[in-house]
């Protein structure tokens, strides 16, 4: 391996190691707007709308009604949020392996929120 390579592999393998560091580091807890609960999923089955967290990713319901209880279910051992982007239009905590509910907006649109602790992590909620 050629120095240029041995230098590069490092860079790289330190730059991930930094990564998983700043993923798992401290965090503080944000004000939640709304109900939460740290029930597992496996214990607490959602019959509506569901957010899902796996492996550091959102994956949304297709659109929801205005004003429904959406229940988010985090499979990480992380914690996350479900933060919307502009306005306050929901904001909810949820522990690693848990679950929370939050309140779809009364007015329907398309509302783009994120993680407040893992800024890569980005969804939208449809209100229709």
């Amino acid at each position: 391996m050629t120095p240029r390579i041995l230098t590069l592999s490092v860079a790289i393998l330190l730059a991930a190691v930094l990564l998983v560091a700043a993923c798992s580091a401290g965090r503080t807890k944000a004000p939640s707007s709304t109900s939460s609960s740290t029930a597992s999923p496996t214990a607490m089955q959602a019959s509506g709308p569901t957010i899902a967290i796996t492996d550091f990713r959102f994956a949304s319901p297709q659109a929801v009604p205005p004003g429904a209880t959406v229940t988010v279910t985090n499979s990480d051992g992380a914690e996350h949020t479900v933060t919307a982007d502009s306005g306050n239009a929901f904001n909810v905590e949820v522990d690693g392996k848990g679950t929370a509910t939050l309140t779809a907006p009364s007015q329907p649109g398309i509302y783009a929120y994120h993680c407040n602790y893992h800024p890569m992590m980005h969804g939208q909620l449809i209100v229709a």
